[in-house]
């Protein structure tokens, strides 16, 4: 065997947060700058969304709008596994990048011309792109990579999309003005046309590296992914994670992270709109109207939660993986949430909240993050864009649904306080603890059985 390639400039430097070999620097760096691209695309478009459904129909209309993203991915998860069993993995990302970046350019056409009901239509649209699209570079992500490779390398891929976000925000509220909010949409579809190229770079260099004699047993071992041209075999996507257990409790995890986490957004607004009401009553709001506080609140919230998630990706995820492993980190952010809400049970006050709410976020965006995508690999390609794809987009929505369906329950029937809604959320953590201790041991099993990659 020869000797592994020695690291160069771009794998030292990276190698500050998490270990690169030698030759794996520019692809992850390529990765990196790919989802920071999509992150930021869709946090340009999220000011455009918002303006168009409170505009057109307000907080009602945003919130039924929300329960038919569920639906709608009844019929988008089916076509999208249907797609990636005609279209090799090239064409598939090229065919699905396109298609969203022409629906941009065509709802700023329809803008122009005062069609009805476009912000619904855009609500829509958008909640499958932002869950869709980021599923599938993930997807591709996985197929590049080992195993081991993955857990070492996605925590600088995930910073990409943690910088985006910020990133995206950022851009928007500085074009908004100038622009126009349909302007940005062509912005957008502008920066998706980028991520499309460096898919295609990253795909091309990939299959020369696995065409050429490896250099390391992780070359060798990810050939079969990097020039895998056929496509998937006919067959459904929640057929996939039905049948499989290891992908059904990924699911379930995904769905009941979600549903913790939407209430706990509910618990957080609810707890900062009266607060908000008794300054502001009690004349110690600083001068700032109520929806001025909520506002001036919410921006230094996100400001912390982010900076916090940041520094969490760069500096503690790829050690937390390296050595506490995917069992150990799968139980970081329930543990956390546990906590949390306990603490909110008997203590439902702004500061509690504030604080157990910025843990929870930024771990989510960071840690969770990570491993969320480190467990597909060690799956078959199959399972990597058609299971994945119905686990992060549909499971996820049902998980906001769920909550919407504790939220009206608790609010509307049975008259809860804050902290009955934060002891809901303590008993669905205790669920979500059983399903990532479950999930630890299924992938220790398949990542031992097949360590280099399953196929």
């Amino acid at each position: 065997m020869e000797m592994q390639r020695r690291p160069g400039p771009l794998e030292r430097l990276l190698a500050l947060f998490t270990e690169v070999r030698g030759g794996e620097g520019p692809t992850a760096l390529l990765l990196t700058l790919n989802v920071f691209l999509l992150l930021t695309t869709y946090y340009i478009i999220k000011p455009v969304r918002e303006a168009l459904i409170l505009a057109g129909g307000g907080a009602e209309l945003k919130s039924y709008t929300s329960a038919g993203q569920t639906l709608l991915l009844l019929v988008a998860v089916p076509a999208y596994a249907r797609l990636a069993s005609r279209l090799p993995r090239r064409r598939l990302i090229n065919t699905v990048t396109i298609f969203f970046a022409a629906c941009l350019v065509g709802f700023y056409l329809l803008a122009q011309t005062g069609v009805p009901l476009l912000g619904v239509a855009f609500f829509l649209w958008v909640g499958i792109f932002n869950l869709m699209v980021i599923a599938q570079f993930w997807s591709f992500a996985n197929d590049l990579y080992t195993p081991e490779q993955g857990k070492r390398l996605f925590a600088i891929v995930a910073f990409g999309a943690s910088f985006g976000a910020v990133a995206g925000s950022w851009i928007a509220g500085r074009i908004i003005g100038p622009l126009g909010i349909y302007q940005m949409l062509l912005v957008a579809a502008a920066l998706l046309a980028l991520t499309l190229i460096l898919t295609n770079v990253i795909d091309a260099r990939e299959r020369r590296r696995a065409r050429a004699p490896s250099s390391s047993a992780d070359e060798a071992a990810k050939s079969a992914g990097g020039t895998e041209e056929e496509p998937l075999p006919e067959g459904g996507a929640f057929e996939l994670v039905g049948r499989n257990r290891y992908l059904l409790l990924i699911a379930l995890l995904m769905l009941f992270l979600n549903w913790v986490n939407t209430t706990g957004e509910y618990i957080l607004g609810r707890v900062v709109s009266a607060t908000a009401a008794d300054h502001v009553a009690a004349g110690t709001a600083g001068g700032l109207e109520e929806g001025q506080w909520i506002g001036k609140f919410y921006a230094d919230f996100f400001t912390v939660v982010n900076l916090v998630g940041v520094l969490t990706q760069l500096f503690l995820v790829s050690r937390i993986l390296k050595f506490l492993g995917v069992r150990v980190a799968l139980l970081f952010l329930p543990i956390i949430a546990l906590g949390g809400y306990l603490l909110l049970a008997f203590y439902p006050l702004l500061s509690v909240v504030r604080w157990a709410k910025t843990a929870e976020n930024s771990t989510d965006y960071s840690l969770q993050n990570t491993v969320r995508n480190v467990l597909f690999l060690p799956t078959t390609r199959e399972q990597k864009y058609k299971a994945k794809q119905a686990i992060d987009t549909f499971f996820v929505r049902t998980g906001d649904l769920l909550s919407a369906v504790v939220v009206f329950v608790g609010s509307a029937l049975l008259s809860f306080q804050t902290s009955h809604f934060a002891l809901v959320n303590l008993a669905l953590v205790i669920v979500w603890i059983g399903i990532a201790v479950a999930i630890g041991r299924e992938n220790a099993r398949l990542t031992a059985a097949s360590p280099a990659r399953a196929e």
